[in-house]
């Protein structure tokens, strides 16, 4: 009875830190383009930092074929598009603010945030 307590304990513990407490590593974009992975559920890299005042380009290259990975929305934006499997697709983003900007897809299944500093 010990054990399973534990083990439930355990489960919480990485439960909690695996949905409120891990945040993955941050990309610094300084030449103002870069590569998204969309696989296996995710966008690789997640967090991606930009500098502030200067329009950055991010090509997407979807591996997924869910049908959830096939749009990937920047709503503060107003940018909406659609994403080829097995092929780059190149979204250009125009000059931001300083801030944090969610991008997504339909579902939000699939999370990333754009770090403008």
């Amino acid at each position: 009875m010990m054990i399973i307590n534990i083990l439930g304990l355990l489960l919480i513990g990485l439960i909690v830190w695996w949905f409120w407490l891990y945040k993955p590593r941050e990309v610094i974009v300084s030449e103002g383009a870069i590569t998204v992975m969309v696989e296996d559920g995710t966008y690789q890299p997640s967090r991606i930092k930009l500098a502030a005042g200067e329009p950055a380009t991010i090509r997407f290259m979807r591996k997924d074929a869910s049908p959830c990975a096939g749009t990937v929305l920047f709503s503060d934006f107003d940018v909406s598009e659609e994403l080829p499997l097995n092929q780059f697709k190149s979204i250009v983003l125009p000059a931001m603010e300083k801030g944090e900007y969610a991008f997504s897809c339909q579902m939000q299944m699939y999370r990333g945030t754009l770090l403008v500093e």
